[in-house]
């Protein structure tokens, strides 16, 4: 198939508008010009049933909706481009909306980002002792955007939002100098929008740097959902498949970190080939999603997802709860619902599909489970604990937070029983030399987790 990428520029391109009311296609005109927008002919022509399209996930996934943006919101972009607004006012307007969307949620860009030499290395990320997270320039953008991506800022052109690096030679002295560290997720973006020979420049590097605690290589990446013939007739895609061999030839565990987002992703013969493909390499495939109002916010959903990522040969990764950025308010799902989803789901598959955790916040702190909803000396709690933490010692110890209907996120929740902070908070805030929390952000250069 040959790739066809569109964008609003060249909305009026796709075939499929017909089906659009001009108000619909005003309306993805409006909200993109604050969130991303960009599809293609795969999404469009394998994915999307045009027959039911606003109601399909795909359609929802890939094009911006009316109620993305808050109404005071739309209302005056809309009569600000109606109006031919200067393009620097409008710029103004834009600009303060996208920063109001809370762009980088729980410190990833004042307190994830390590330092070198007194030099700030951003197109890194490490926030957890074993993994460090590196964002290459030339794999931040995608095949398509999820309307929910919490990576929207590295697409919208604003360098100061922008996780990349160039020098992977900075990343690997920084390696070098922090032996802990076990895995490196190659991020973005999506990595495998690379060409091989660039994709393969990064890996190999890596290799032959012979990092002494190495284990394992991670993608992140979209293509198995959004361009599977990345892996089945990209011209470079036999080079591809080669490389994710040869890593795992090396004696390091490739693993791709698959975005999966609802089981009709998995429906086509080309996914299903390219998954085959993926896994002759010996490279490993994990899936994860967020939970998301309008996509997948019902057990039956999950269930049938993980049930064939397992009979496909993925392994059932994280459920995450929606993060607290770009159109949260469209997708997000209260945390009493979400741990009833995940139950619902979890109970339908068998043990072999029990590999999956969550849901999950990966929020300042860690990756919060909640583990359940108990009522303990007659007060009702959130049950949780840390899957991952900044300090590795939280992790495993269960904490209790007051019941919260409406609470969609750990900033929502106070501690139960009336303490005054969560267990971790004393060492959190000694980290962050500070009396008050600022929303559960912590300090990155924190060496002795990191």
């Amino acid at each position: 198939m040959k790739y066809q990428v569109f964008t609003r520029r060249n909305l009026h391109q796709i075939p499929q508008f017909r089906k659009l009311s001009q108000e619909q296609v005003q309306s993805i005109k409006t909200v993109s010009e604050v969130l991303p927008f960009k599809t293609n002919n795969y999404v469009l022509n394998e994915l999307i049933d045009w027959d039911n399209y606003l109601a399909d996930p795909f359609y929802i996934l890939n094009f911006p909706q009316r109620e993305m943006l808050r109404p005071n919101q739309f209302r005056t972009i809309s009569e600000m481009v109606r109006d031919n607004t200067s393009k620097t006012d409008l710029a103004k307007y834009i600009l303060e909306l996208r920063l109001n969307l809370n762009p980088h949620p729980d410190g990833q860009m004042e307190h994830n980002v390590p330092s070198l030499n007194g030099q700030l290395l951003t197109g890194i990320q490490h926030k957890y002792r074993e993994t460090v997270l590196f964002f290459p320039s030339r794999g931040q953008t995608c095949h398509a955007y999820c309307t929910f991506c919490f990576r929207w800022p590295q697409f919208i052109g604003m360098k100061e939002l922008k996780f990349s690096m160039k020098q992977l030679s900075l990343v690997l002295t920084y390696l070098k100098e922090n032996p802990s560290v076990t895995d490196i997720l190659i991020t973005g973006g999506d990595p495998m929008v690379m060409k091989t020979e660039i994709l393969a420049r990064y890996i190999n590097k890596i290799l032959d740097a012979n990092l002494p605690g190495l284990r394992t290589i991670r993608i992140g990446t979209k293509s198995l959902s959004f361009w599977p013939y990345r892996y089945l007739t990209d011209p470079d895609s036999k080079d591809l498949l080669d490389l994710l061999r040869s890593v795992n030839d090396s004696g390091i565990h490739m693993a791709l970190m698959a975005h999966i987002n609802h089981p009709g992703e998995l429906k086509t013969d080309a996914v299903k080939e390219a998954i085959s493909r993926i896994r002759e390499t010996g490279t490993q495939i994990r899936s994860q999603s967020p939970l998301l109002r309008h996509i997948n916010d019902d057990p039956a959903t999950w269930a049938l997802m993980w049930k064939k990522q397992v009979n496909l040969g993925i392994i059932p990764y994280y459920m995450f709860v929606s993060r607290h950025t770009g159109a949260q308010s469209y997708f997000g799902v209260t945390l009493e619902r979400s741990h009833r989803i995940f139950n619902d789901a979890y109970r339908q598959v068998s043990g072999i599909g029990r590999t999956v955790r969550g849901p999950s916040m990966s929020a300042a702190p860690g990756k919060v489970r909640i583990v359940g909803i108990s009522e303990i000396r007659g007060e009702k709690v959130f049950v949780l604990e840390f899957l991952q933490a900044r300090n590795p010692e939280w992790v495993g110890q269960p904490f209790y937070a007051a019941f919260d209907p409406a609470a969609q996120w750990l900033d929502d929740l106070v501690p139960a029983f009336e303490e005054d902070e969560f267990f971790f908070e004393k060492e959190y805030k000694k980290l962050l030399k500070v009396d008050k929390l600022p929303g559960h952000t912590i300090l990155a250069e924190n060496r002795q987790y990191a």
